[in-house]
């Protein structure tokens, strides 16, 4: 019977996966890790309602062994998928710093390359000035003259021609020499450019590197963190399965002792009904009443099978969590036949409300913090008869709510309004 208010129980259940995961199971993601974390929280925390209501009669240790184990269980899926995603993030991350490293390589290669052309224009700059220079220190020192005194000298028409030609030559070599400057001093400013570019290119590309190596590394950690956290929480899970494994005797002893207080109820609610205190006439109250105001349905009526020592036992009736001093409402009029302690059913409360398909119908209020009335007691419908708690074999604050046909537990729900409002 699991009675814990939801607010609790979700505290709890994120206590416990903290503790199990320690420092590894939220770190293998990226942001919608946050959002798995919530589901694994909600899967864990029914995993353990589940484990809470079947264990209702086993012992404290027990139920202690196997909560630990029901949550370990429930996170291990969740701590292995983990280990997956952070291996393929490992590899994914791995796979883009190789391709970033190979890009820096490339762009370094391509900056060398631009470096040399700049280098090499730089030198036909120098070259190109050097050689105007020439051409400049020539003309200071009088060559001009030597050109025209070329020319004087000539000894006839075809000789002045061909000193003409020469002269021609020699200008229109050292315009070229000018024009080739001009040109090398372009060249070298594109280079310059070129080379700059470059060289920010590549050092992008070497950060990019840097980064995503780093990336790389982080997520190689991240994994190994993942997988520590599973081979953790999978030695906590043999501890906790070995530690209910342990208390299999008690266990089973406990559950013979329900079996057998379920069949002494039966009888003593059979004698009641021909007891003095019993309603003789015919149930004619239609549906009941929901004995408790805010509640919220925890566990089922029926059989159910517990996994960790392998038994079925019988639920007898609906549970509603609700906090503890909750106000228990008579779910129809009629006389109490038992109000005292009963076993595993702490205090327990159930009323007479007459013959229903030929045999007593009663409704019964078990865990109760405290009794509001007494056997002989006639309650009208909707009457405060006790309050919500923990008594008997609980697991937290709720009701457990019985309608029984001649002592034989029935579904509480056939006989509730559908809302269970």
């Amino acid at each position: 019977m699991r009675g814990l208010p939801r607010r609790s129980r979700s505290a709890l259940l994120g206590a416990c996966l903290a503790v199990l995961t320690t420092a590894g199971l939220g770190l293998a993601g990226p942001a919608p890790a946050a959002a798995d974390s919530k589901d694994d929280l909600r899967r864990a925390t029914r995993a353990v309602q589940r484990a809470e209501a079947v264990l209702e009669n086993a012992t404290t240790a027990a139920r202690s062994a196997a909560r630990r184990l029901t949550v370990a269980t429930a996170a291990l899926p969740a701590a292995q998928r983990r280990v997956a995603t952070a291996r393929g993030a490992v590899a994914a991350t791995q796979t883009v710093a190789n391709t970033a490293r190979r890009r820096a390589d490339a762009t370094r290669a391509a900056y060398r390359v631009a470096a040399d052309r700049f280098a090499a224009a730089e030198r036909r700059v120098e070259q190109g000035r050097e050689r105007v220079d020439e051409i400049a220190t020539a003309t200071y020192m009088g060559a001009g003259f030597t050109g025209v005194n070329v020319l004087i000298s000539a000894t006839g028409p075809q000789d002045l021609l061909d000193r003409m030609s020469l002269v021609g030559q020699v200008m229109a070599k050292q315009q070229d020499e000018v024009d080739a400057l001009v040109e090398a001093r372009r060249d070298v400013r594109s280079e310059q450019d070129r080379a700059g570019l470059a060289r920010r290119v590549a050092d992008e590309a070497a950060r990019a590197a840097a980064d995503k190596l780093a990336s790389a590394r982080t997520a190689q950690v991240r994994a190994e963190q993942a997988r520590v956290a599973v081979v953790r929480l999978t030695q906590y899970r043999r501890t906790a399965f070995r530690a209910a494994r342990a208390q299999r005797a008690a266990v089973l002893e406990r559950y013979r002792e329900a079996k057998v207080q379920e069949q002494r109820i039966r009888e003593a609610l059979r004698r009641a009904q021909n007891g003095p205190d019993a309603i003789r006439g015919v149930y004619v109250g239609g549906q009941l009443l929901m004995p408790v105001r805010g509640a919220w349905k925890s566990s089922d009526f029926g059989w159910r099978y517990d996994p960790w020592f392998h038994v079925w036992q019988l639920h007898a009736g609906t549970d509603f969590a609700a906090d503890s001093g909750t106000p228990i409402r008579a779910a129809a009029a009629g006389r109490v036949i038992q109000a005292g302690w009963y076993g595993g059913y702490g205090n327990y409360t159930c009323i007479s409300h007459g013959r229903l398909q030929g045999a007593g119908f009663t409704t019964c209020y078990g865990h109760q913090s405290r009794i509001g009335v007494h056997p002989g007691q006639y309650v009208s419908r909707g009457e405060v008869i006790g309050r919500v708690g923990s008594t008997g074999a609980s697991t937290g604050a709720h009701l457990h709510f019985e309608t029984r046909i001649g002592g034989v537990p029935r579904n509480p729900l056939r006989y509730l309004p559908g809302c269970l409002c």
